[in-house]
C-alpha cells in the first residue's frame, strides 16, 4: 500500500496516551542509547505496540557533511527503482543494510537501508535551488513516486530509527545501544488517528528536523492546507508530519528563529494580546493574521530535534503533560518525571515545561555562534523586526529572544 493510499487523519482512531523523550548533552559529548531506551521503557503503559522510534544526532561523525537517507523497502523491485533513482540524483559515498537483531515483538519489517550521498553538482546547479531544498525535493518524489519506498530520515549526521511495535522493541531491534548521539529522543505508540505502519512512526523527519509528539492537534486540516500551498506533500496524513513542515517553512525558508517559529505556532490568545503594549500588541495582531493557518491548536507536547540542539513545546493550555530535569552538561525530557529519574536518579532542577512557553536546549557551539550574531546586529529584515518572544532555556533561566 502506498502513503497516499493511507487513511486520512480522522477515518481511524485508535484510542491511547503516547510517551516522548529526549536527552541531550549540551558539550556535544556523544552517549549510547542505553539511557534513552531506559526512558522510553518505562513508560510502557503509555503505548500500544502501534509504534516506536528514536531519533539520533551525531551518529555518523565519519560521513557527517553528507545526507544520511534511511529508507525502507517492501519489495526487491522498490529497492532497485529508488537507487537508480539517488543514482541519477545524487553522488552517494556508501550504502548498506541497516544493522537488525531479531525481536520476537517486531514482525514483519521491511528491508531497511541507509546511503550516504551528496547532491549531484551538476543537477543541483541546474535546479537553481540550494542543497536543503534540492535534497527535500527529491525525498518527497521518492515517497509520492516509487511504491513500497519511504524515506524514513535525511538528514546530515543523524538519522531516525522507527518502526511497529513498543519502542523499547524497536530499540533493540535497530541495536540503539551500538550508537553514540549527543540527542536522542524517542517516541512509543502511533499517530493517533492512523493505522499502525513502519513509514509513518514517530520520529517524523525532514533533513535534520524530527519531531516526537504526544497530543491530537485539531488545527491538522487547516495547518496541512496552508502548509501544502508552500510543495509540503502531507503523504501521512498526521499531524506530527504537519508540525515538522511548519517547522521547516517558517525556520529554514522563512528565516525565523526555532524560539519565534514555536511562538507562531502558540500564539497569544486575542484576550492576553489586547492587554499587551501597543507596539507589541500590533506586532502580535499582525504575526497571527499573517500565519494564522500556522497556529497549533488542540493538546500537544512535542520535542524537535535539530542540529542547533533541542526545543519542547507545549500547548498554551498545557493539556498533555512533559517533564524537564538536568544534571551538569546533560538535560532531559520525558512525558513522566519518572522517566527522567529512572536514567539520572539525582536529577536536578525539576519542573513541568509551561503550556506555549518554548523551552530551549542548544548545543554549547550554537549557542555560542547565535551569540557572536546577536553582538555583530541582525543580520536580515526578519530578525531585525521581530520583537522579543519569551521562552525558557536549560538552567531554569527565562530570557527574550
Amino acid at each position: 500500500m502506498s502513503p497516499r493510499e493511507r487513511l486520512r487523519e480522522g477515518a481511524t482512531r485508535i484510542p491511547s496516551g503516547c510517551a516522548i523523550a529526549g536527552i541531550m548533552d549540551r558539550t556535544g559529548r556523544r552517549h549510547d542509547g542505553d539511557d534513552i531506551l531506559k526512558s522510553i521503557a518505562l513508560m510502557h503503559d503509555r503505548s500500544n505496540g502501534l509504534g516506536g522510534g528514536f531519533a539520533a544526532y551525531g551518529i555518523y561523525p565519519e560521513y557527517a557533511e553528507l545526507y544520511a537517507f534511511h529508507i525502507m523497502y517492501e519489495s526487491k523491485e522498490a529497492r532497485t527503482e529508488t537507487e537508480a533513482y539517488l543514482d541519477a540524483h545524487f553522488m552517494c559515498e556508501k550504502q548498506e543494510r541497516i544493522p537488525t537483531e531479531n525481536v520476537r515483538g517486531i514482525q514483519d519489517p521491511p528491508d531497511i537501508w541507509r546511503y550516504f550521498a551528496a547532491p549531484h553538482p551538476v543537477k543541483l546547479n541546474m535546479s537553481g535551488l540550494d542543497e536543503a531544498e534540492y535534497t527535500m525535493q527529491h525525498v518527497f518524489r521518492i515517497n509520492a513516486s516509487i511504491d513500497g519506498a519511504f524515506v524514513a530520515s535525511s538528514g546530515k549526521n543523524m538519522g531516525a530509527f522507527k518502526g511497529v511495535g513498543y519502542p523499547e522493541d524497536i530499540g533493540e531491534f535497530y541495536r540503539i545501544r551500538d550508537y553514540d548521539a549527543w540527542l536522542w529522543t524517542a517516541h512509543g505508540r502511533f499517530p493517533t488517528n492512523t493505522p499502525g505502519w513502519w513509514g509513518g512512526a514517530h520520529p517524523f523527519t525532514l533533513l535534520n528536523w524530527s519531531i516526537v509528539h504526544n497530543g491530537e492537534i485539531s488545527s491538522y486540516d487547516a495547518n496541512r492546507r496552508y502548509v501544502e500551498q508552500y510543495g509540503y506533500d502531507c503523504a501521512l496524513m498526521t499531524d506530527t508530519e504537519v508540525i515538522t513542515y511548519l517547522f521547516d517553512l517558517l525556520v529554514r525558508r522563512h528565516g525565523f528563529s526555532q524560539e519565534m517559529a514555536a511562538h507562531i505556532m502558540c500564539a497569544p490568545a486575542w484576550d492576553v494580546i489586547d492587554k499587551m503594549e501597543p507596539e507589541r500588541a500590533a506586532f502580535e495582531t499582525a504575526l497571527r493574521c499573517v500565519y494564522s493557518s500556522a497556529l497549533v491548536n488542540g493538546p500537544m507536547s512535542v520535542i524537535l530535534g535539530s542540529d542547533e540542539g533541542m526545543l519542547a513545546l507545549n500547548d498554551r493550555l498545557k493539556l498533555r503533560a512533559l517533564m524537564a530535569g538536568e544534571k551538569g552538561s546533560m538535560v532531559y525530557l520525558a512525558s513522566e518525571q519518572a522517566a527522567i529519574e529512572i536514567v539520572c536518579p539525582d536529577v536536578e532542577n525539576v519542573r513541568s515545561i509551561d503550556g506555549g512557553v518554548p523551552f530551549v536546549v542548544q548545543l554549547d557551539e550554537a549557542a555560542a555562534r547565535k551569540a557572536r550574531k546577536a553582538d555583530e546586529g541582525p543580520s536580515d529584515p526578519v530578525a531585525s523586526c521581530v520583537p522579543p518572544a519569551r521562552v525558557t532555556v536549560a538552567c531554569n533561566e527565562k530570557r527574550e529572544v
